[in-house]
């Protein structure tokens, strides 16, 4: 027997070192428990219940999802004439077994029968299931649909839905994207009527839809037909019936054991989801938040497996006399992956804690109405707070881990040769699957837009204060601390310059400052871990030294000024190609 969580050195480190009572300790405040069978005694008691409960995903990962994956990933899914979506069974298999093991209501409180884990030990179990198969956590990992029910629906939907969440017998989607609304959800069209009733229904098609053959689905539609911006949209919930029809199955490069539809609304009765008009600006942002931290646990998981893959191969590859891994070339690719997974790992867990903490503060706020005026106050700081640090870190855990992804995959198949080209191994899946993550739920392009104005705001600089005063007292981690201030230096540098310019320079100059600023972030992140671990010193003054010769480099081409990409676009890009 395998498991996929008890194997991870690195897993189980981050587990004891980040401070898990302190949110075991938020997450049962108050919690809603109802009548359940099992509710800790203490924060030690839902630590240890955390733990149980990652061996158990750990376990089903490595000995269930993992020797379905290929089988699954060659024979896809299957769409019916009738409009509607055969799972694979293999598919169905892996759900099968993950709502035995009541995996289903990770995040939902214990009254609907989930297990009230933090967002945090969600985020590994998600890591976890992607390193088995990154398409099979498109359904697992749609768990934050119950999130958002939870959060904005009225009790009457809530008691009807999230049970048969958390007991596995429905999945669910988020309806967003349209053929000519992509990543601009503004631009959202299909219709929200009421008939004479006072039935809502939907009219409409929606497309690139992610498990848009699930039960339940959050459907973001046009209410206002008179008010064509976001304020004009309003979320929906309908369940599965004979007024949806899948009209279309993608045929993708990759994740194949993940359904991708394309949608037909005609006249679908559908409930309102919390208010009108607050669709879009309030609850699908808080639920594309939470998705793309899961596309950045998603991104951790691929990563994790092709390295595990290359590492491998290296190590038993004979040539030249001896293994690859001896080939110094070899050797630092392998090295470098290693240590860029351990570097997105520590920012997007460490995001997923100020999640924990953000909501977790702001539940207690909205349901304790007899808190303390003293408390009420500071816990209305603390959330706008936490609200600019996530607004930062979120995009930036999702950008860098999914950038991190595709290198750390197409480096697999580098160092497996031919023979990582060929279907025989796992590793040009991995690069496969790897693609959509830079893509989906943002794509990175839109990541560095959000994350940059985090930087520019002055999020970044008080963030990194804290780090910054603290005293190792060891020679190399401070040596290292005061070589990350002055980095910080520079990037401030950098930003000032680009208030001086043009507005769009900003943008222009984003990726490299956000890039610069998550080599300060993720520094500090590692130097703490150095703090407690002898092995992380090694990666914690490799990643420092070895990164932040690029922020130099690209604080200095910040610096320069260069508008050359915008202004002489024409010019340099060429005259548009015909294709054909």
């Amino acid at each position: 027997m395998g498991n996929y969580f008890l194997d991870n050195e690195d897993i189980q480190f981050l587990f004891r070192h980040i401070d898990l009572k302190e949110l075991a300790r938020l997450q049962e405040a108050y919690a809603a428990n109802g009548n359940a069978d099992y509710v800790p005694v203490d924060e030690e008691d839902a630590v240890d219940n955390y733990w149980r409960v990652l061996e158990i995903v750990g376990q089903i990962a490595a000995d269930i999802i993992a020797p379905h994956a290929e089988q699954i990933d060659r024979e896809g899914n299957k769409l019916n004439e009738d409009g509607t979506v055969t799972l694979h069974p293999l598919v169905r298999e892996n759900l099968r077994r993950m709502a035995q093991a009541d995996l289903m209501g990770f995040t939902l409180p214990r009254k609907y029968g989930g297990l009230n884990c933090p967002n945090l030990i969600y985020t590994m179990a998600t890591e976890i299931v992607s390193r088995a198969d990154a398409s099979f956590m498109n359904l697992f990992g749609l768990q934050g649909i119950a999130e958002t029910i939870n959060a904005f629906a009225s009790d009457d939907i809530k008691d009807e839905v999230l049970p048969r969440f958390a007991r596995g017998e429905v999945t669910g989607a988020m309806v967003l994207t349209e053929p000519d609304a992509g990543s601009d959800l503004q631009a959202v069209r299909l219709r929200a009527y009421q008939d004479e009733t006072g039935q809502w229904r939907l009219n409409g098609v929606k497309r690139f839809i992610t498990n848009g053959c699930g039960e339940i689905l959050l459907v973001l539609a046009r209410s206002e037909p008179d008010i064509q911006d976001g304020r004009g949209l309003s979320l929906f919930i309908t369940e599965r019936n004979e007024r949806i029809r899948v009209r279309h199955l993608e045929e993708k490069l990759g994740i194949h054991g993940s359904p991708t539809c394309e949608l037909v609304f005609d006249d679908t009765p559908a409930r309102l989801i919390g208010e009108r008009q607050r669709g879009l600006i309030t609850y699908v942002m808080a639920l594309m938040n939470g998705a793309r931290v899961g596309v950045a646990a998603q991104s951790l998981g691929i990563a994790e497996a092709a390295f595990r893959l290359a590492r491998v191969y290296a190590h038993t590859r004979q040539q030249f006399g001896g293994p690859i891994e001896r080939l110094p070339a070899v050797a630092e690719m392998v090295t470098e992956m290693k240590i860029a997974i351990e570097a997105a790992r520590a920012l997007t867990y460490e995001t997923s804690r100020i999640c924990d903490l953000e909501n977790n503060n702001l539940r207690i706020l909205e349901t304790v109405p007899d808190l303390p005026k003293d408390e009420q106050k500071e816990r209305k700081q603390l959330a706008r707070t936490l609200k600019r640090v996530n607004g930062m870190l979120t995009p930036m855990s999702k950008y860098y881990a999914s950038e991190m992804c595709v290198q750390v995959a197409n480096d697999a198949i580098q160092v497996l040769g031919g023979s990582g080209y060929m279907k025989d191994y796992a590793a040009e899946r991995y690069l496969r699957d790897a693609r959509i993550t830079t893509i989906y739920e943002g794509t990175s392009q839109l990541q560095i837009v959000a994350a940059v104005r985090g930087v520019a705001s002055g999020s970044f600089e008080s963030y990194v204060a804290d780090f910054e005063n603290k005293v190792y007292g060891d020679k190399l981690l401070d040596d290292l601390r005061n070589e990350l201030i002055e980095a910080r230096k520079r990037v401030q540098e950098a930003l000032q310059f680009t208030k001086t310019q043009s507005t769009s320079y900003l943008d222009l100059a984003g990726r490299r400052l956000v890039d610069s600023a998550i080599v300060c972030i993720v520094g500090h992140f590692l130097l703490g871990q150095a703090a407690a671990n002898e092995r992380k010193r090694r990666v914690a003054r490799r990643y420092i030294e070895s990164r932040l010769p690029e922020l130099e480099a690209k604080c200095r081409q910040v610096l320069s000024g260069d508008m050359a990409p915008l202004e002489e676009y024409e010019v340099l890009a060429g005259p548009v190609p015909v294709l054909g």
